[in-house]
């Protein structure tokens, strides 16, 4: 983990997958790319199963751990499987989420170069 990057949101916690298994999983953070696309990090104490990053049971517990720091929108969302490690689960993040995450220390570059004045990025 690199200090200046990743932004820790959970330390180690036990949820349950679809089929009833407990999951250790070791953190949860962000990784700030300084860009507006935040993905969730999810670090595994043990490998995962095959297609452990798209159960639904598991991501849903996952959402709940960042409601009490203050995530209100809906639950994340399987994220691309070329991307998908042993250890290492990560998990799209809807819009709503990049609220939460600038709170928690993540720097969204994209909405900044976008406010400033004679700004030659494209506005949306």
């Amino acid at each position: 983990m690199n200090q200046d990057t990743d932004i820790q949101l959970s330390g180690p916690f036990k949820a349950l997958d679809g089929g009833g298994r407990n999951v250790d999983i070791k953190s949860l953070r962000i990784f700030d790319e300084g860009y507006g696309v935040v993905d969730l990090y999810v670090d595994l104490a043990a490998p995962a199963s095959e297609g452990l990053h798209k159960d639904r049971k598991l991501i849903s517990e996952i959402s709940a751990r960042l409601r009490p720091p203050g995530y209100t929108g809906p639950d994340l969302a399987a994220g691309d499987p070329v991307i998908q490690e042993r250890r290492l689960i990560v998990l799209d993040t809807p819009d709503e989420f990049l609220p939460f995450a600038v709170r928690q220390g993540f720097k969204d570059l994209a909405a900044y170069l976008h406010s400033l004045p004679g700004s030659l990025v494209l506005k949306r």
